[in-house]
């Protein structure tokens, strides 16, 4: 909208704050700054530089991406603070300017929303134990590894007759997904619920045995913190940001990305150690509550405002 630079002059705030670097607003907020002495706090959440989009798109796209890269070095270097979601993004912004000021602002989770009244297995006729997948369907997402280690687990007499529930909306990847389910046999033990309501997903994640989250990216997923929030551990992979959310040992299992035989293993190891996924959930769930929760993000935020405008005020 050409007319926002315009509005940001007449409201004249404080501070701007852009989040989405590859946006056009990002470009506005920027001229806003440098045009009206305005300090500029910036956000991106989106994998600058490591997205798989960013290699994976056509030529015309790949060739806009680095015209954008000359406004983001600009906006990058001439912002007051930058809010990263977590180390992992932090080491981006700084692999760009290694003289940004960098705050981490964890991303959180509304917890007074995480709440259901819906009986899961009741509705989908669930009479076993179930492992969780929520998320897009689409290949960077591993459930190709998923559904390829749920093949290797399926005959396995230690663990009989658990399910793999996969929840989600499709990105490119559903008629792979399902033709895989349909060529290993699997559909009598892999559900998939495609366009779940809320109150489902919510519901599945409190009665699930744990969260499976197999991608080959992420910069920080907001899946586990919900599934932390029901005592639930996670297991992922080491992949570019998910060890920032989810600890290996710790509030969850890692594994590489795309190894069907180490997530299978993780996945009996889990199923079988109640022990084990009640320790993991409840460090998940201390974790949720004390650092990665909308409010503490909010009070991060508020904090991080405060001493921008202090520091303006002294120059």
């Amino acid at each position: 909208n050409s007319s926002m630079l315009k509005q940001i002059e007449n409201d004249k705030p404080d501070i701007i704050h852009t989040i989405g670097l590859r946006s056009y607003q990002s470009i506005i907020a920027w001229r806003a700054s440098r045009k009206l002495k305005i300090p500029l706090i910036i956000s991106d959440q989106g994998g600058l530089t490591t997205h798989p989009f960013l290699t994976q798109s056509s030529i015309i796209l790949q060739i806009l991406y680095k015209i954008q890269n000359y406004f983001i070095k600009k906006i990058i270097n001439d912002s007051t603070a930058i809010s990263a979601a977590n180390e992992y993004e932090k080491e981006i912004f700084l692999n760009i300017n290694k003289k940004s000021n960098i705050k981490i602002i964890r991303n959180g989770v509304n917890l007074e929303t995480l709440v259901s009244k819906q009986n899961f297995r009741e509705k989908y006729q669930i009479d076993s134990k179930f492992v969780l997948f929520v998320g897009r369907f689409s290949k960077s997402k591993g459930i190709e590894t998923l559904i390829h280690s749920f093949n290797q687990i399926k005959n396995k007499k230690e663990i009989p007759d658990t399910k793999l529930v996969i929840m989600g909306v499709d990105f490119g990847f559903e008629k792979e997904m399902e033709e895989l389910i349909k060529k290993f046999n699997l559909s009598e033990r892999i559900l998939v619920i495609k366009n779940p309501p809320r109150e489902d997903v919510i519901s599945a994640y409190g009665e699930s045995e744990f969260l499976v989250l197999p991608s080959q990216w992420e910069l920080s997923p907001l899946v586990p913190l919900e599934s932390f929030a029901f005592k639930k551990p996670v297991i992922s992979t080491r992949s570019h940001g998910i060890p920032s959310t989810v600890k290996d040992g710790e509030t969850g299992i890692l594994v590489e990305p795309e190894n069907p035989n180490e997530l299978s293993k993780a996945i009996i190891k889990l199923l079988l150690d109640d022990k084990l996924r009640e320790q993991l959930g409840i460090s998940g769930y201390n974790f949720v509550h004390d650092e990665c929760n909308c409010v503490s993000m909010a009070k991060n935020s508020l904090r991080l405002y405060e001493q921008v405008l202090e520091n303006n005020d002294n120059k």
